[in-house]
């Protein structure tokens, strides 16, 4: 199977790296452009690893972490990262919840320009459901559950001993779920909206969401 990289072309492309196909591996290996087929030889660039510092909120405690990355590792809020610290040993799946590069707070920033990653740990979660009984009584209640549980609108969810349906889901981002049989995973929920039903038995199992 050919192996593509992008490299610049000291012919058609020397400024802009572009597409070439890999004749022969090696510390500088022998390629050709699939722009213009020029052959030759082509010196990659081996990335630096960056050690950066991870605050990670769990429920109501932050704990510090440090975890390696390649320092043209492109990070973004909302997106996951699993932290590795070698030092604790710790390894936690997180949601990015902000960034701090360049002594400011910013949304999207390379590895190497961050100084500081905020998360919010994601293994496991704490739900939020303002469950309503009747037309003036509501309750907020609240579930601990996987970061990949399913919540579905339009179904009923066992919450200690209360049954809940469920009518709507705000998610993180500030959008509202409410169409029927709309899936929404534990770590993206900001607050589920439901109404009591009757007292029983019948909790949904755990399901594994896709990710």
């Amino acid at each position: 199977m050919m192996r593509e990289i992008e490299v610049e072309c000291p012919s058609c492309s020397p400024r802009e790296e572009i597409g070439h196909e890999v004749l022969k591996e090696g510390q500088s290996p022998l390629v050709r452009c699939l722009e213009c087929g020029q052959v030759h030889a082509a010196k990659i660039k081996t990335p630096k690893s960056v050690s950066l510092k991870v605050i990670v909120s769990k429920q109501d405690i932050s704990n510090t972490y440090k975890t390696e990355l390649d320092s043209e590792t492109i990070l973004q809020v909302d997106d996951e990262l699993v932290v590795d610290d070698e030092e604790t040993g710790v390894v936690c799946p997180i949601l990015i919840t902000a960034l701090d590069a360049g002594g400011k707070r910013v949304k999207v920033a390379k590895a190497e320009n961050t100084e500081t990653i905020w998360g919010r740990a994601i293994d496991e979660v704490t739900v939020k459901f303002s469950a309503q009984e009747g037309t003036e009584k509501t309750e907020v209640i609240e579930k601990r559950v996987p970061g990949d549980y399913e919540f579905v609108v339009g179904a009923e969810e066992k919450v200690g001993n209360t049954r809940l349906f469920i009518n709507k889901i705000k998610v993180r981002d500030g959008i509202f779920r409410s169409r029927k049989g709309d899936v929404v995973l534990a770590k993206y929920v900001k607050r589920i909206f439901a109404r009591k039903k009757g007292d029983g038995s019948g909790q949904r199992s755990f399901r594994k969401g896709p990710w």
